[in-house]
């Protein structure tokens, strides 16, 4: 009988471990997301104040949205290996 409550008990553990990954996951997905709403919102307003800016402006959000996505990425990867 013992084994079959082992074996119960690993079913769980692995249950609650997908359960976890999935909302951490989700939690720096809607992190992730937010920032870059906010990135772009306040590239969009820096360009429109001084269009000759733009293109610079540009490629630093750019940059700053790829650096949020890594966040997410690391998130990601950290879930796959809980899993």
């Amino acid at each position: 009988n013992a084994p079959v409550e082992q074996e119960a008990i690993n079913v769980w553990i692995k249950a609650f471990s997908v359960l976890a990954a999935g909302l951490g996951l989700g939690v720096a997905a809607l992190g992730g997301a937010i920032g870059m709403g906010n990135t772009a919102a306040a590239t969009i307003a820096g360009t429109a104040r001084n269009p000759g800016l733009g293109p610079k402006l540009m490629t630093t959000m750019f940059i700053a949205l790829a650096m949020i996505e890594a966040q997410v990425i690391y998130a990601l990867v950290i879930a796959l290996i809980a899993l």
